[in-house]
């Protein structure tokens, strides 16, 4: 995406320490141009205005603040997968409908200056952005039980089977509350002639449910910086690209949040996974990290915070358990444990040609 700069400069001093207010103080107070300005960041105290690194640092720092759910503007879609949504809860913070609004003018900023924010969020939140109808297959990765009794009943007859109504209880603040799918939805049965308008309408309600002012804001920011008609060219895999880039893997922090099992640092195997890793694309360590932990990105606090999927509480360090198999075999992947069984190979060409191959088997990749 190519855009032309406004004459001038956005010129930005923030705090290392306090990155996250300073920038909110600062641009909600600018016109939408100014920040289509080229940009000009300093961090207070060092010296040097840079034109791209610093901006970028800056992006980086902030996009980790800004989205960390211990804020409350966002939250993860599941915890073993590191995609964010809106936390419907956000109310908690009085000002928090301005905050969506800056970060929508954030968004749109980084990718107006060809920057990536750090984070990465659920599929149907840039079919929103892109003001796309979300479907049930959309809702499958965050939610899956939900998916599949709605996918029952659309593939199924449901005469006298299924004694719903238009409407969805939920609760809210400790109270049980009903929602209607439509006006009067509480007294309209579900039939077969009416169940795809009510799955159409649930999936919907599952994924605005609680966060339309929020999201309301945030495309506005957007919009400011992005104009809706330059995104008509893309879908949501490539606006995600465009927003997100494929996730930075630190290989130093990987490296020392990694366990072994049944080997040492000093075993050839774990050397020989180090230097595959090195010498693999950001694009292939998105996809071994996906065949192993099931996710293509880190959470915000590196990889000391993942977890596993098998809904245990806590960290799930990334593992590496050397198997007595026969090494003909492709290395096998176990994503609740975030576990990989590799047996002793001979060489480093055999592993890599194995772990290659036991990647690129695997379903094809979607970076999350």
């Amino acid at each position: 995406m190519n855009f032309k700069n406004v004459s001038g400069h956005c010129r930005l001093e923030v705090s290392r320490q306090e990155v996250f207010e300073d920038s909110y103080r600062h641009i909600v107070k600018m016109r939408p141009k100014d920040l289509r300005k080229r940009l000009m960041i300093k961090f207070k105290g060092e010296d040097g205005l840079d034109y791209g690194g610093v901006a970028r640092e800056w992006l980086y720092l902030l996009s980790h603040e800004m989205l960390n759910p211990y804020y409350g503007l966002f939250q993860y879609s599941r915890d073993d997968i590191y995609t964010l949504q809106i936390n419907p809860d956000s109310s908690v913070n009085p000002d928090h409908l301005s905050y969506f609004h800056f970060v929508g003018r954030i968004i749109g900023t980084a990718i107006f200056h060809g920057h990536h924010i750090d984070g990465g969020f659920t599929t149907p939140f840039y079919k929103m952005l892109l003001n796309k109808p979300i479907t049930l297959d959309d809702i499958e990765a965050v939610d899956p039980d939900l998916h599949k009794s709605l996918n029952w009943i659309l593939v199924n007859d449901i005469t006298e089977i299924i004694d719903s109504t238009f409407s969805v209880e939920h609760e809210a603040f400790g109270a049980i509350r009903v929602h209607e799918l439509k006006p009067g939805g509480k007294n309209i049965q579900v039939t077969e002639s009416n169940k795809k308008e009510y799955v159409k309408l649930y999936v919907t309600y599952r994924w605005c449910q609680g966060i339309e002012q929020q999201f309301l804001a945030l495309q506005k920011g957007f919009h400011e910086v992005i104009p809706q008609h330059h995104l008509r060219p893309f879908d949501e895999r490539e606006l995600e690209l465009v927003i997100g880039g494929i996730g930075k893997i630190d290989l130093e922090d990987w490296k020392s949040h990694t366990r072994l099992k049944h080997c040492n640092s000093e075993t050839p195997i774990v050397k020989w996974f180090w230097e595959i890793m090195d010498s693999y694309s950001e694009e292939m360590r998105a996809r071994l990290l996906q065949f192993v932990t099931g996710s293509s990105r880190v959470p915000l606090q590196g990889f000391k915070a993942l977890q596993g999927s098998t809904g245990a509480a806590g960290p799930r360090l990334f593992t590496l358990h050397l198997i007595d198999a026969c090494t003909d075999n492709l290395p096998k992947a176990h994503t609740c444990f975030n576990r990989l069984d590799l047996p002793s190979y001979e060489s480093k060409e055999k592993m890599t040609d194995k772990l290659t191959q036991a990647v690129e088997e695997t379903c094809g990749f979607a970076v999350e």
